[in-house]
């Protein structure tokens, strides 16, 4: 397959042209390749017997390779008399039908339809350094020559650096003139020039065909040793070969220099006629260490690319440090394809890993590749769909240490879960066994201790209520509803989309017990405020989508005074406000805080371990520290008694008190 690498940080197309036109200086023959390293490409596209013009030939030898190799209808043309006049001394005796004019390119005098192969190599490039209208006048009347000279099914063969705008300018005028229109990557020219220089540029080969009544435009492309893929668009075309020369740009820095001191670089690995990338691949380097280098590739199983280790730069840098590798390439298979098995992975990637290397790398084609395992992990989709308020999303199922899992994950945020479920074996009414979600699993951390508070103020013999705002796939209210069967939830979701995705794939129950508000949970709380409606909780697990402010949840209109004013309006005495507060901004938390305890006497907070969150329990009751310690020390016992009753499945060490206890700390 072939797979190109878009960079997703640090790199730029502008750099990309400064340093190979920098490094480049007066040299263009060795840059396009000489004629063994562009033989295979002549020889497919140009017969024997063809009528061949090769424009601007300069004393380029593919003409004279050309003819050595049989081919005797071969006319060369060059703006310049001088080099005209060496070639043809040069090749008079040992090459009489090797023909030497002078002419120029865009005034021609050639009869019509004179040729059946136009090659050009370099001579586009040198004719069209800029966009100037003068520029594009001049090469105009070159395209319209080849057009008027061409026989039809002839071809206008280009070797070419293809900067975007030559790009541009071949693809606004073949494909609407009546020709077939493909390019072809010159792997031998580049991989020449990497041996000599240690870096590449990539070099094309553009195949234009004329066609009489060409009744549809065919755009081709082919940049690896395959058959050429048809795409279906200009776009795509171009994009296909900016990513070809950026990741050409990225791979010789990368082979030159370290990234440790920018952390990581990350690139997509694309296929040209799909938009979904197919993997992505995080490069990071250690600190630079004297000696021989060393490197490795390590691919995440599917299913695994939302875990910390993988899904933030954090913990890829702790993945790096165990590897002990120089560098470490870590790839994620993305969840738009499907994939085989290892092998078939490894095989994919292996190439790009190869060029990833770092200059200095002994063993530099035996590089190994690690994972948690041999297996590539199995990730199945149980939904697509779209919400008007959150994006597109998707439900998936996937396999983790040894039992399933079913998460719901929005993709312009695809490295978050945004619920996740797991999933159980039970008997149908039928006696048939099917998979039904687990009620005694949170998934997320702080969900234990958002229970852990609403056990703290409830009592479980009593049809108490609380309002959870927030909903997702409705895990937490599922736990809690379970735990407690006499306790009321009245959930509020502002996403319909929500409810139906809840319902239909994580076990939510909608009965008198367990309503949905599919509303506005602001309005909710201040329309409850006004009413006099009490709840004994209130739990904001609300995520935002600005991403702007420093804070991920809950949407920084929650937290504004008049609602938390709101909000300890509608509780009942003793009541608590349970608050799942995310932000990597300290000055943030200290603000949300002051701002609570202006209208809460006392605080309970407990830090997420290993994650960002940071849950807030608030009373409007002073509560020292002994005492907090105490409520929820018997929350816990509660909570556990209540799930050992009910028979709930669950991890055994979820509610070790000990653990629990250590990440509390109490402010009043």
């Amino acid at each position: 397959m072939n797979l190109l690498p878009k960079s997703t940080e640090e790199f730029s197309q502008v750099d990309y042209w400064n340093t190979f036109f920098k490094k480049r200086g007066k040299k263009n023959f060795e840059w396009y390749g000489e004629y063994p390293e562009l033989c295979s490409i002549f020889l497919k596209y140009i017969n024997v017997k063809d009528n061949v013009l090769i424009v601007g030939c300069g004393n380029s030898t593919v003409s004279m390779c050309l003819y050595d190799a049989g081919y005797r209808n071969i006319t060369n043309i060059d703006i310049s008399h001088i080099v005209i006049k060496q070639m043809h001394d040069i090749n008079a005796t040992v090459r009489p039908k090797l023909i030497y004019l002078h002419m120029d390119a865009t005034q021609m005098t050639f009869a019509d339809n004179a040729f059946s192969v136009v090659l050009d190599k370099g001579t586009l490039d040198t004719l069209m350094p800029d966009t100037k209208e003068g520029t594009i006048y001049n090469v105009n009347k070159y395209f319209k020559e080849i057009t008027r000279i061409l026989r039809s099914g002839g071809r206008y063969i280009c070797i070419s650096l293809l900067q975007e705008h030559i790009l541009r300018e071949l693809l606004s005028y073949f494909p609407t003139n009546g020709f077939m229109f493909r390019i072809v990557r010159c792997h031998e020219a580049e991989e020449k020039t990497r041996l000599e220089d240690g870096s590449s540029i990539p070099v094309f080969a553009i195949i234009a065909t004329k066609i009489t009544n060409l009744s549809q435009t065919i755009l081709e492309i082919a940049l690896a040793d395959a058959p050429p893929k048809r795409l279906s668009s200009i776009d795509d075309i171009i994009s296909a070969i900016l990513s070809v020369q950026q990741s050409a740009f990225i791979f010789n820095t990368l082979q030159k220099r370290s990234v440790a001191d920018i952390g990581e670089i990350s690139l997509n690995l694309n296929s040209p006629d799909n938009k979904h990338p197919r993997f992505t691949i995080y490069v990071l380097d250690q600190l630079k260490i004297h000696g021989s280098k060393s490197y490795a590739a390590f691919i995440v199983p599917q299913g695994k690319e939302t875990d910390w280790l993988f899904s933030t730069k954090e913990g890829r840098q702790q993945v790096l440090k165990s590897s002990q590798r120089d560098r470490l390439a870590i790839v994620t298979l993305c969840r738009e394809h499907k994939f085989e098995n290892w092998d078939a992975v490894k095989s994919e990637i292996e190439d790009c890993i190869l060029n990833l290397a770092p200059e200095g790398l002994s063993g530099k084609n035996d590089i190994p590749f690690l994972s948690l395992g041999t297996d590539i992990g199995v990730r199945k989709i149980c939904i697509e769909g779209e919400s008007k308020l959150s994006g597109p999303f998707v439900v998936e199922e996937i396999e983790r240490d040894g039992s399933e899992f079913r998460r719901l994950i929005f993709l312009n945020n695809p490295y978050v879960i945004q619920s996740e479920a797991r999933l159980k074996e039970a008997k149908s009414r039928r006696g048939k066994m099917k998979k039904v979600v687990d009620p005694g699993f949170l998934a997320c951390d702080h969900h234990i201790y958002m229970s852990i508070g609403t056990s703290a103020v409830i009592n479980s013999k009593e049809s108490d209520e609380i309002m959870i705002v927030g909903l997702g796939g409705g895990g937490l209210c599922t736990f809690l509803y379970n735990c407690f069967p006499k306790l009321r939830i009245t959930a509020v979701e502002i996403d319909e989309k929500m409810l139906k995705i809840a319902t239909d794939y994580f076990g939510l129950i909608l009965d008198n017990r367990m309503k949905v508000e599919i509303a506005d949970g602001i309005q909710v709380i201040k329309d409850s405020a006004s009413n006099g409606k009490k709840y004994k909780a209130i739990l904001f697990d609300i995520d935002s989508k600005d991403t702007t402010v420093g804070m991920s949840c809950p949407p920084k209109q929650f937290l504004e005074m008049s609602i938390i004013k709101s909000v300890a309006k509608c509780l009942t005495s003793g009541g608590l406000f349970i608050l799942n507060l995310v932000s990597r901004d300290e000055s943030i938390k200290k603000t949300v805080k002051n701002d609570i305890k202006s209208i809460f006497q006392s605080l309970a907070c407990y830090s997420v371990q290993d994650e960002v969150n940071e849950v807030i329990i608030c009373s409007l009751n002073e509560i020292d520290d002994i005492e907090w310690k105490h409520i929820l020390q018997k929350a816990v016992s509660v909570l556990s008694e209540q799930m050992s009753t009910r028979k709930l499945l669950s991890d055994t060490n979820m509610f070790e008190l000990s653990t629990l206890m250590e990440s509390l700390h109490v402010e009043c």
